[in-house]
């Protein structure tokens, strides 16, 4: 008698390889392939933001909850790398990095360093007092940073009286700080009219975390040193990519400032 032919039933008694659920064991390998990581990594380089977030303290300080999140991330899987590791990081650099404003201040591109402080504030601060020097801070702070923001840039820190940000082209960051000049004329607190003074230049900083580090920030500070009130002291650098006609600028031909190249100039410039 001819055999009955199998049923679909019959012929798939068992379950194809392809199927089955992956033991733990291959997924644990599979996490902690040293290719398939070095991969993931080298993924991270293409997404906005810090490649090394969660690589060291520094590039995770700060109190943004994408910050928080990856610093306690790295702490728990610090001697367990692996894709899970590198994917929840990426997630939380991209995160940051929106959140930093990256979509209009590019990690690896020339950006525009711009340092300003008050002339004369320390002297004034110590006649005057801590609660007239915290009033006043807060003013100039409400005066010098929607400018800033306006003009798509981003503080990155202040400085006491002082303030550090980025822009990402030299004509935002002029507009920006001839604005917060013209604001802070209407500020006035126990006899002291806050005068600016402010340095720039062009360059390509490191940025770790929601810093940037740099010869070209050290630059950028020294030039705004060896500014007196009201001026706005710019790199050749920053120069070049003003349009002539928007600009007036005069050579400072005896500037001298420590940690700034002999060969890079220096000019005073304002909106024309």
């Amino acid at each position: 008698m001819p055999e009955t032919p199998e049923t679909p039933e019959d012929a798939i008694d068992v379950e194809s390889d392809e199927a089955q659920p992956m033991s733990e064991s291959k997924a644990q390998k599979f996490a902690t392939d040293p290719r398939l990581i070095s991969a993931a990594r080298a993924l991270r380089k293409a997404l906005p933001g810090d490649s090394s977030f969660g690589d060291d303290p520094l590039s995770t300080a700060g109190a943004k909850q994408s910050q928080q999140l990856g610093r306690r991330l790295s702490e728990a899987t610090a001697e367990k790398p692996s894709i899970l590791r590198e994917a929840g990081l990426s997630a939380l650099q991209v995160w940051d990095a929106l959140g930093s404003g990256a979509g209009r201040i590019p990690v690896k591109a020339d950006l525009t360093i711009l340092f300003t402080d008050l002339v004369e504030f320390s002297s004034w601060s110590m006649k005057a007092g801590d609660a007239a020097a915290v009033e006043l801070l807060r003013k100039v702070s409400q005066a010098i940073e929607p400018p800033v923001g306006g003009n798509t840039g981003k503080v990155v820190k202040r400085l006491g009286d002082g303030m550090m940000a980025v822009f990402a082209a030299p004509a935002d960051a002029l507009a920006a700080v001839t604005e917060a000049q013209e604001r802070l004329g209407e500020i006035e607190v126990s006899g002291y009219r806050p005068v600016l003074r402010a340095g720039m230049h062009v360059g390509r900083p490191e940025r770790v975390g929601d810093d940037y580090f740099g010869v070209d920030v050290n630059i950028a500070a020294r030039v705004a040193e060896a500014a007196s009130g009201n001026e706005i002291l710019a790199t050749g650098k920053v120069l070049e990519d003003l349009d002539p006609d928007s600009v007036k600028a005069r050579r400072k031909r005896m500037f001298r400032a420590k940690g700034v190249p002999t060969e890079i100039k220096v000019y005073l410039i304002r909106s024309s």
